[in-house]
């Protein structure tokens, strides 16, 4: 439960986060408020220009006092354009700067956070807060934090200037103050809790189109456009309607602060406009006071419609740092130790392992296996058995509560953790295939390699051929995840890329379950020289697989239920017999 001490942590890790973002950029910080006070002293020097336009140009009677009067007062204008250009140039300049800085920080954050956290938070909604969120963060410090802040220095000038001018008038306008001060304290606190509700509502928004058009096929193919419209339907009237009470509080809090502002000013010309006529101060006098109350009255009422935009603020700001401080559960050792030379050496000890989702229900129990360098080990067993864990376990994708991996006989969790992962390749079911050129793709695992190793790895992987018909060969640009490209075409790829990565063990992911019977032949024959002088883990489905290799593990219910080769099982596990009967009867 959130309580009211957590929810002031985290406002004030997001206002130390946007200190520490801005700090290194102290000059351009300089040159804002620089500019920021300057076209401040300018606009409340034209309330003087005005008193001595109509004292002493209208009022004189004098055609040369009137021009010299005009032209310091476009003289003011100007420097006020140009003042305003700095402003707004170092400002804005400020803003995309700082938010370019957080998206990266928190790029890198996510990019290195353990995959756990990702199957417990939707990867869209995190995309939306570095989109949406950022663009509000953004607008926030590149102009209404300046914007604040200038109105801020006009309302505390115009004061001066009023109890200057004429203390009696400015006490009509200070009695408001307080009137004016308790709604903004009353209103801002809801403007800022409906502010986060709403954020969250949008980034829910977004979440739920991308998880649809990301799913479109499925979506037409089930006629569930109809539902989706629905579904979709009710969660755009979740958002307005939070945003509709947010709008509401900051409508009623800028209505509320306009009334009693310019009430002020009225009651103010009132009894000013008594003074003029009884002769006590001038009509400059009066005009100036009038520019320097509008100025007080329209800045007190900016700044408090500036006020919501820092509340959703807040909100946006709030949740980035909900981000930056989620702790990464699976990292290297503060210590690490040296990686031997790895030849595939896999130790297994007693495995235990449950999903921190799934508390109680153990994937992986007791757990023993000894794999040989150089050796091809099978994994069979029916769906739940622990096949896919035990290479996200081998990856370090999640550490086990209790037992040990062991490569070349050191414990992976005492491995740096990026020197643990090259030793591997993997090669699933559905190969990860980004957006860009094939060749970038193909290079992913080392960017630095040259154009003829990629090419030979390519035609190893007998994908060179369907590569070299494509519009532009391996410049072409592939769409999101392999967009175009058939399922043998894109496990080819994805062989290529295991062959180039050139790592000593390797790791097969039912690479040619979801395959026609021609696209395996030519995967099975892409992958014979890929396993050569290699330690090689597969889950296989395929009998073909089954056979050719050294060893085969049966799983059942995360246990070790039987190890040996294909004939030997057939005779020894009642599992393997039924599995090798049912499971591998097409083959």
């Amino acid at each position: 439960m959130t309580t009211d001490s957590n929810i002031k942590r985290t406002r004030w890790q997001a206002i130390k986060m946007a200190v520490t973002f801005i700090a290194p950029y102290k000059r351009q910080v300089v040159y804002s408020l620089l500019a920021l006070f300057f076209t401040a002293t300018i606009t409340l020097s034209i309330g003087q220009g005005i008193r001595l336009l109509i004292d002493r140009g209208f009022a004189t009677n004098s055609a040369e006092l009137l021009t010299q009067y005009v032209l310091i007062f476009f003289a003011l204008v100007i420097a006020l354009a140009v003042g305003t250009f700095t402003r707004y140039y170092w400002v804005t300049w400020l803003g995309e700067r700082v938010i370019a800085d957080i998206r990266r920080k928190v790029f890198n954050h996510l990019i290195n956070l353990h995959p756990g956290f990702f199957e417990q938070n939707r990867s869209l909604e995190i995309q939306s807060r570095l989109t949406a969120d950022m663009t509000l963060l953004q607008s926030v410090i590149g102009s209404s934090v300046s914007f604040a802040l200038r109105n801020l220095i006009m309302m505390i000038g115009g004061i001066i200037w009023l109890f200057i001018t004429n203390a009696k008038l400015t006490a009509i306008v200070m009695i408001c103050v307080p009137l004016v001060v308790a709604p903004i304290l009353i209103f801002g606190r809801r403007v800022r809790s409906l502010s986060r509700q709403s954020q969250d509502k949008v980034a829910a928004v977004g979440a739920y189109v991308g998880e649809i058009l990301g799913q479109i096929k499925t979506v037409q193919s089930y006629n569930h456009q109809e539902i989706d419209k629905k579904q979709f339907h009710q969660h755009v009237e979740e958002a307005f309607a939070v945003a509709k009470r947010r709008i509401t509080q900051r409508a009623l809090l800028v209505t509320m602060v306009i009334i009693l502002v310019l009430g002020a000013v009225g009651m103010m010309l009132w009894v000013g406009g008594m003074d003029v006529i009884e002769g006590k101060i001038s009509g400059g006098e009066l005009a100036a006071f009038v520019f320097y109350s509008v100025i007080v009255g329209s800045a007190v009422a900016s700044i408090s419609e500036v006020i919501g935009e820092l509340q959703r603020a807040a909100g946006a700001a709030e949740r980035t740092v909900e981000l930056l401080d989620t702790p990464n559960e699976i990292q290297s050792p503060q210590h690490s130790l040296a990686l031997p030379p790895v030849s595939g050496n896999i130790k297994i000890e007693q495995l235990i392992f449950t999903y921190p989702t799934r508390p109680d229900i153990p994937v992986i129990h007791e757990l023993s296996l000894n794999i040989k360098a150089g050796e091809t080990l099978a994994l069979v067993g029916p769906s739940g058995a622990g096949k896919s864990t035990l290479f996200d376990l081998l990856l370090r994708f999640f550490d086990v509560q209790s037992g040990s991996i062991k490569l070349e006989g050191v414990d992976i969790r005492q491995l740096d953790i990026h020197d643990l992962r090259r030793c591997f390749a993997l090669v699933s079911q559905n190969p990860a295939l980004f957006y860009g050129r094939i060749i970038d793709n193909l290079r992913y695992a080392k960017p630095d390699t040259p154009d003829a190793a990629v090419e030979a790895a390519a035609k190893a992987a007998y994908a060179h051929d369907f590569i070299s018909e494509l519009p532009q060969s391996y410049q072409t640009q592939l769409g999101d995840a392999g967009l175009g490209l058939s399922g043998g075409q894109k496990q080819r790829l994805a062989i290529a890329r295991a062959i180039l990565a050139d790592a000593p063990i390797l790791l097969l992911d039912e690479a040619t379950s979801a395959l026609d019977a021609q696209s395996e032949s030519l995967v099975q024959q892409a992958l014979e020289p890929l396993m050569v002088n290699r330690t090689t883990l597969v889950i296989a489905h395929r009998l073909a697989t089954v056979k050719s290799a050294d060893r085969i593990a049966v799983l059942n219910n995360g246990r070790l239920e039987a190890l040996g080769t294909h004939n030997e099982l057939i005779k020894s596990s009642e599992l393997y017999s039924q599995l090798a009967t049912l499971q591998f009867q097409l083959d």
